[in-house]
């Protein structure tokens, strides 16, 4: 990859940076986006990590946690950094996919019917428990996360690049729940999961946000705007074009593959699994400060891009194993490429 000039700056804006090119600059990048968030989302490195992940491969992400730990800060604190606009939905039992995508209303003063856009139409959307609506309504993210477009009336509306699904749902509290169709989870790159921070880091929460304030949140004024839209779009083209030798395309495709006859695994990840882990595999060498793509690429985040592929048999699931333990044992015995 070589160093493109810049584009000229147009009368009273600032000047277009130029795309990222080298392994370095990408970090670099990479990086001051990484502190501006940690300003407000602190600790929990590895989830942070995968959020970026998703954020350079153009992926939407599933995250898993109980409440209170930060879902919704950590897309807030990335939004301010991003200077990005952002929208939350409230997934309840009641919600209408028209409450997500938009629809149209009639103007009795022009006798004609105007688009009234929902929520969506925004770049980074959180769809707060998005398990407590039924399929029906879960199913309006379904175009607009797979085309980037939202159908209303027949009318396809483009959204503006970058766009982010962030969904969140709650583990445990399953009673009142509509479990994910599997064409819904397959729309995730990645499946995060959200745990308790370590004690030193929520020493340091909660000195952050209680200090001389009543809030109980923290302020996001103070995270720093490092990036704008056209910086973020630039930045996933450029993982776009990060090298991936055959033999790890071949790594990828036999993990996915190895999915769908496993002892244990009831239902096995299907080829958008393999695109998926290719996908977030660039990103994450990219976060590796290289502009190639290893094996241990592909191992680090194959458990994020499949544990929500795959569904166990009912065997392991009385022995309290998880999705992560049978694709632990998967990984240590698909044997990666040597060279």
């Amino acid at each position: 990859m070589t160093d493109q000039p810049s584009p000229p700056a147009l009368p009273g804006e600032a000047p277009v940076p130029p795309p990222a090119s080298a392994p370095t600059d990408l970090l670099a990048r990479v990086e001051r986006l990484r502190d501006a968030i940690g300003q407000a989302f602190i600790g929990q490195a590895e989830v942070l990590d995968q959020i970026l992940v998703a954020l350079l491969a153009g992926g939407h992400v599933l995250i898993e946690g109980v409440p209170g730990l930060g879902k919704t800060l950590l897309v807030r604190a990335l939004a301010q950094a991003l200077e990005l606009d952002y929208a939350r939905v409230q997934f309840t039992p009641d919600l209408m996919p028209s409450d997500v995508s938009g629809h149209a209303v009639y103007d009795p003063k022009t006798e004609s019917f105007k688009i009234r856009r929902g929520p969506v139409f925004t770049h980074l959307l959180l769809a707060d428990e998005i398990n407590r609506a039924p399929a029906k309504t879960q199913s309006a993210l379904l175009e607009v996360m797979q085309e980037g477009q939202v159908t209303i009336e027949g009318r396809g509306f483009p959204l503006d690049p970058p766009f982010l699904t962030l969904a969140t749902q709650n583990p445990l509290e399953q009673e009142g729940t509509y479990p994910l169709p599997e064409a819904q989870l397959d729309r995730f790159l990645l499946k995060v999961l959200i745990d308790y921070p370590q004690l030193d880091d929520e020493k340091r929460m909660v000195a952050a946000i209680t200090a001389g304030r009543s809030a109980g949140d923290f302020d996001l004024s103070q995270v720093p705007r490092v990036m704008n839209g056209p910086d973020v779009v630039r930045l996933q083209q450029a993982v776009a074009a990060i090298t991936v030798d055959p033999q790890v395309i071949d790594y990828a495709v036999r993990i996915v593959a190895a999915t769908r006859n496993w002892p244990g695994i009831a239902l096995g990840a299907g080829p958008r699994g393999s695109l998926a882990l290719v996908r977030a595999a660039r990103a994450q060498a990219v976060l590796a400060g290289r502009d190639f793509v290893t094996p241990d690429d592909v191992r680090e985040i194959a458990r994020p891009a499949l544990r929500h592929r795959i569904a166990l048999a009912p065997e392991l699931q009385i022995e309290g194993q998880s999705a992560d333990d049978a694709l632990t044992a998967l990984l240590a015995k698909v044997e990666a490429p040597r060279k």
